[in-house]
């Protein structure tokens, strides 16, 4: 029998490895590991870990989960890959680079530059679609370059 904690682990894993449109997606992807779920057992612990739903190029929304350990550092490339899917602009004024995404996505962006911590960065603050990130220098030239080259922008 597999814990609640164990099932949400594995949830986790498997809405970062698959891009899981829906519920039922997610309860067929549960049962290829061995793991029978209800719809409502799902629906809770999407809930529980605090699942969202973000919308991916292509149009379609898949769930995501947001970091729940903000001290834990994320790899490089684990970054170019958020930034490469889901930013779009990329854009600076004085200390503050702006960056564009798809609805719903920058959320997500935010929480990977945190995480990340490139140079130059001391914070983000996100909206829907919008993020600003606020340069340690007055001039954040250096730092919108770098997010450019993540996000694989010219």
């Amino acid at each position: 029998m597999t814990s609640k904690v164990q099932r949400q682990t594995l949830i986790v894993r498997l809405v970062g490895d698959h891009e899981v449109t829906s519920q039922p997606d997610l309860i067929d992807l549960l049962a290829a590991e061995g793991i029978d779920a209800t719809q409502a057992t799902v629906s809770r612990d999407l809930d529980d870990i605090g699942a969202v739903k973000v919308r991916v190029p292509g149009g379609n929304t898949v769930y995501a989960i947001p970091e729940f350990a903000p001290d834990r550092i994320a790899p490089v490339d684990q970054l170019r890959r958020v930034m490469g899917e889901w930013v779009a602009e990329v854009a600076v004024s004085g200390n503050i680079v702006v960056l564009r995404t798809p609805p719903g996505c920058a959320h997500v962006v935010a929480s990977a530059l945190d995480r990340s911590r490139p140079d130059g960065l001391l914070g983000t603050v996100a909206g829907d679609d919008t993020l600003m990130c606020i340069s340690v220098n007055a001039d954040g030239t250096d730092l919108c370059n770098d997010l450019k080259d993540f996000a694989g922008l010219d």
